[in-house]
């Protein structure tokens, strides 16, 4: 993408000649976890350059941003909050090189983030930081439409003291996130502090992330590297997909632990952190985790029969009910010591019983 972002003036005009609402004065971002507004709230205008010519609004602004819905977008065109030179669009508005789109989003809304008794398993806690093996199924931290059952909850309700260096409330302390439907190590701060050093950790790639995963056939290679951008998909914009034309540098090194009849159990290690970076890419490889649906792994529930290969049973309980991926371990410098910390997630109930039944069936 061309497109180049400034800060617009205090004041500037926006719909029927209206003083612009005035910017943000939450503390900038500082991490990998996107907001779930654009980066940088209200306030800023984007240029728009060659490779945006002749392309929709508010699909321009979807690839920009991919963590926030083209919808909201489509939204903020039409409530007049996003103008192109100073008037309003239509969503559909082709862009051309030298349009300067002005943004001015609302304030979040306000949502009561409630404590709540959720068990989550401590791997490690010291006064800057904590490390959680995250349970499948859990959300990492509320957002408007769900403000509880997350792990942002379930700490409230612990009293752990919790980072307010993103200024927003709805992630407090969460350096990074974790899929829902992906267990293991995730690391939370507590300090700011620690937050900032955390997040440039993550921003420089120096930490060391392996993941575990069982996934649909066999890699030709016993191990091999998946470099591919990765933006959204075209037609389902909740989905990321392989995009060479606006796709953000993707990395992915992979092992072949071990291998099945029709499936293999791999060690993935991180050199990006883009959204649903190793389902991306597994999938383009032609080998997609087990029982992600999303990205071409099969159906979402896994029975001892359908990994044997046999008739359905009736009345058998799935062995899996979500995708076969964990963060297997995390390795970074302590903010305060500088020391090289490494913590391991050992393998939940459900991927271990998947790979009984492999074993067995070799």
């Amino acid at each position: 993408m061309e497109a180049k972002r400034r800060e617009r003036k205090r004041g500037a005009p926006r719909r029927g000649g209206a003083p612009a609402r005035p910017p943000s004065q939450d503390p900038p971002l500082g991490g990998p976890s996107p907001d779930p507004r654009p980066a940088g709230g209200p306030g800023f205008t984007l240029v728009m350059g060659g490779e945006e010519d002749g392309k929709r609004l508010d699909r321009v602004l979807a690839d920009l941003y991919p963590e926030t819905p083209r919808g909201r977008f489509r939204d903020w065109i039409e409530e007049g909050r996003i103008l192109v030179g100073g008037a309003c669009r239509k969503p559909a508005y082709r862009l051309r090189p030298g349009d300067e789109v002005a943004v001015d989003l609302p304030p979040p809304e306000e949502v009561e983030i409630p404590p709540e008794p959720i068990p989550v398993p401590i791997l490690h806690e010291d006064e800057d930081l904590l490390v959680v093996d995250k349970p499948a199924g859990l959300t990492v931290h509320p957002a408007p439409h769900q403000p509880t059952g997350t792990l942002v909850n379930a700490l409230m309700a612990r009293g752990t003291p919790l980072s307010d260096y993103h200024g927003d409330r709805f992630r407090p302390g969460i350096v990074h996130r974790l899929d829902r439907g992906t267990s293991g190590v995730l690391v939370v701060a507590k300090t700011r502090s620690a937050h900032a050093a955390l997040a440039l950790q993550f921003e420089e790639r120096t930490l060391d992330k392996e993941y575990r995963a069982v996934a649909n056939g066999n890699p030709e290679a016993e191990e091999g590297e998946i470099d591919l951008p990765i933006g959204k998909d075209r037609r389902v914009p909740m989905r990321m997909a392989v995009r060479q034309d606006i796709g953000r540098e993707a990395r992915t090194r992979f092992r072949v632990l071990e291998r099945f009849r029709r499936h293999s159990y791999l060690a993935l290690y991180l050199d990006t952190g883009r959204t649903h970076q190793i389902r991306v890419h597994l999938s383009a490889l032609g080998h997609p985790v087990l029982a992600d649906n999303v990205y071409r792994g099969g159906p979402p529930e896994v029975f001892e029969w359908s990994l044997r290969g046999e008739a359905p049973r009736e009345g058998e309980l799935p062995v899996l009910a979500r995708p076969a991926l964990h963060a297997f371990r995390l390795a970074f410098d302590h903010p305060r010591t500088g020391e090289r910390v490494t913590f391991t997630a050992p393998l939940p109930a459900d991927i271990e019983a998947v790979l009984r039944v492999l074993r067995a069936d070799r």
